[in-house]
């Protein structure tokens, strides 16, 4: 018989995770620069390609978050929030002063490196909450990644409506809400983000995914809410007051689960690892496994070390992993989506200017929002088609890049209404990608370097902001542009960024192929983690073998 072990307690465990979620409902500020770029513009007299630069420095911060990477596999989650919670109080209010005009503008480089400490915080808190999380539950990765991303997705029209419902879409009061709150909310997770043991059994596995249903639920609740803001129109003070104690509340409700696991469970937290291990269909897998070798003369020992190169589907580490051809699909397909994606969002003030709008906040929420939708959605279905048919989770991205070349189709063609839909369809197909993607990287190079991996992969919203919005959109908006009195340039008209869309179109179609062929090259992966979710499948097919 095996010693006993004592997890810890369920409520501290799912406590932890709600603290995650509130730290990726504040950590989607980089995605919000649309809503003060303009005042940006204004003040330091700006180009377009030099606003699209600034856009850029922000998004270098991510490149940055190589460092956080190589931090999670040393540091422990609370350090690593309170460096992301500190660089984002600094980056962020610096640009305060700025925008509030309580300093004179600062030298272009300074304002660079400021925008680039706001963008580099939100690596250091991603990281710490999806690196803790995906080891916490490491059986549903698909749904804990799309609440996760999927909250990440609300943040920027959880801010944008906050701001705008008690200060009038005032950029310096929403920079200053981006400096406070996040560090704020980084401080409660400290406490309680643990990394613990993950689910050992069937049943725990089970037990945590419908939990995370409530999840679900309650952040499709905050989602509708927002949307339903966003979409009546302007509000009177009360009603937007009311807006946002409603809103505080929801982003509240998730406390339920844990409050609920505490005081209603009263199983004892304590496990026979001998009787664990036998419903564990790892175990029971190789069990099999060595009862086979055995049966045809050949000692298990032998295999040890026989291969000098993970394959797939295993531990990778950096070197390892970047020598194989699957990484660079990933990695390329990766960017062809989320660089254009990053784009439209760096952009979407001038782009809705160009089209006659006097204010892009229903544009900006309404990407936030359906990105929110195409998280949660692409986490659960992929998910599901894999414990059915052994689906590649790699085809949901091919769904996410026809998603976002026909938004950018629609955005070309600048019909009434074509950036409503091309805000709904990049949105949820940009949500697609960052949710799948975070599991797909840890199935096929494994857990024990994530941090490191994760953050290799985000290198691609800068290198992808660079090619696609400071030189491409930047670029080719300034030569339609007139230049100003002021010194800066301005456009007007649906041929401003025609030609931008269509070639971010052409990248998707360029990022769809690339995913078809991860799916087809990765099948076997997908095949033994189905294996692994229906183990007495498994176990009817040996025995029906057998007798044979």
């Amino acid at each position: 018989m095996f010693p006993l072990l004592s997890p810890p307690s369920p409520a501290k465990k799912w406590l932890g995770f709600v603290t995650a979620i509130w730290v990726q409902a504040v950590s989607g500020n980089n995605y919000t620069f649309s809503n003060y770029s303009l005042a940006l513009k204004t003040l330091m007299a700006l180009t377009q390609l030099q606003l699209n630069n600034l856009s850029v420095a922000k998004d270098i911060g991510k490149a940055f978050g190589l460092l956080s990477g190589m931090a999670s596999d040393r540091l422990s989650t609370s350090t690593i929030l309170m460096i992301g919670s500190v660089e984002g109080l600094i980056g962020y209010g610096v640009q305060w002063l700025v925008v509030s005009e309580r300093i004179n503008p600062l030298p272009y480089w300074q304002m660079c490196i400021f925008l680039c400490m706001g963008g580099n915080s939100t690596t250091w808190m991603n990281t710490a909450v999806l690196v803790t999380c995906i080891r916490n539950f490491t059986k549903n990765r698909g749904p804990v990644s799309g609440i996760c991303k999927g909250y990440v997705g609300l943040s920027t029209a959880i801010f944008t409506d906050l701001c705008t419902s008690l200060f009038s879409s005032s950029p310096s009061k929403f920079l200053l809400m981006l400096a406070i709150v996040p560090a704020i909310v980084c401080v409660a997770a400290c406490i309680f983000l643990k990394e613990t043991p993950p689910a050992s059994s069937p049943s725990e596995e089970k037990q945590e995914a419908e939990v995370f249903h409530v999840f679900n639920i309650l952040a499709i609740v905050v989602a509708v809410y927002l949307l339903a803001f966003d979409i009546t129109g302007p509000h009177g003070h009360v009603l937007s007051l009311a807006f946002a104690v409603g809103l505080i509340v929801l982003l509240a409700m998730p406390l339920g689960v844990p409050l609920y696991t505490f005081l209603c469970t009263s199983r004892t937290y304590s496990f026979d690892i001998e009787h664990k291990a036998l419903e564990d269909p790892l175990v029971v897998q190789k069990a099999l496994l060595e009862k086979s070798k055995e049966l045809a003369g050949v000692k298990v020992a032998d295999f040890e070390g026989f291969k000098q190169r993970p394959s797939i589907g295993e531990d990778h580490n950096i070197d390892q992993m970047i020598q194989t051809f699957d990484f660079w699909i990933l990695f390329v397909s990766f960017l062809c989506g989320t660089g254009t994606a990053m784009c439209v969002m760096n952009n979407m003030a001038q782009m809705g200017l160009a089209l006659g709008y006097s204010s892009v906040s229903i544009f900006i929420s309404l990407l936030s929002i359906w990105g929110f939708f195409g998280r949660i959605i692409s986490g659960l279905i992929s998910e599901y088609y894999i414990g059915t048919h052994a689906m590649p989770r790699p085809y949901w991205n091919a769904v996410a890049e026809i998603l976002m070349a026909l938004g950018y189709l629609a955005m070309a063609l600048a019909m009434p209404g074509s950036l409503y839909i091309g805000s709904i369809f990049v949105g949820m197909g940009y949500g697609f990608l960052l949710t799948i993607t975070v599991p797909v990287a840890s199935e096929l190079f494994g857990l024990k370097h994530y941090g490191l991996l994760y953050n290799i992969l985000i290198l691609n919203l800068p290198l992808g902001s660079f090619l696609f919005s400071g030189s491409l959109a930047g670029y080719l908006y300034d030569a339609e542009a007139t230049k100003t009195s002021e010194g800066g340039s301005t456009c007007v008209g649906s041929h401003c960024y025609r030609l931008v869309h269509l070639i971010m179109a052409l990248a998707s179609v360029l990022g769809l192929v690339l995913n078809v062929l991860l799916a087809i090259r990765t099948k076997k992966v997908y095949t033994k983690i189905y294996e692994s979710k229906n183990p007495k499948k498994i176990i009817m097919g040996f025995s029906a073998s057998a007798k044979y």
